[in-house]
């Protein structure tokens, strides 16, 4: 297993090249990769993503096929983490970003990053005790649509 500052460097080199426009041939899905990965899995970090399909975690960070879909009973707690969220983004409606449509946008984005990162790193005793004895790391990031960019602005 590799440390969690080796999986946040993988993250990091793999959107360079994906911004830069160099991936590496292993990240294109293709039949033969989907078979070498059939019979299981093994990733070395978790992304937890937006739900926009323009950002596809293993392409814009350049890891391509391996870490297994979703599923619907995996998502059962998706309203929960809504509820915990919508009070900081809300709280952006009474500051001067209000009037600035697009400045509110970009601010409710990081908020929703920041508390999300927040919650997973202090919502359980599991996380926060890998956090500690382990080294296990939880780090904010935004993906730009524009440059391809990530920016790991919180915890990183």
């Amino acid at each position: 297993m590799i440390s969690a500052r080796e999986a946040l460097e993988r993250l990091r080199a793999g959107n360079r090249r994906f911004a830069q426009d160099d991936r590496t041939q292993h990240s294109i899905a293709n039949e033969a990769r989907r078979r070498e990965l059939a019979d299981g899995q093994a990733p070395f970090a978790i992304i937890l993503g937006c739900a926009d399909s323009r950002v596809p975690a293993e392409i814009i960070f350049d890891q391509g096929l391996g870490t297994r879909r979703p599923t619907e009973s995996q998502s059962r707690n998706l309203r929960s983490i809504v509820d915990r969220v919508r009070p900081s983004v809300e709280a952006l409606l009474r500051t001067e970003h209000r009037h600035d449509e697009d400045a509110l946008v970009r601010e409710a984005v990081r908020a929703n990053v920041r508390v999300s990162a927040n919650q997973l790193r202090h919502g359980s005793d599991v996380l926060e005790q890998l956090i500690q004895a382990k080294g296990l790391v939880v780090v904010g990031a935004e993906y730009s649509l524009e440059t391809g960019v990530v920016d790991f602005f919180d915890g990183a």
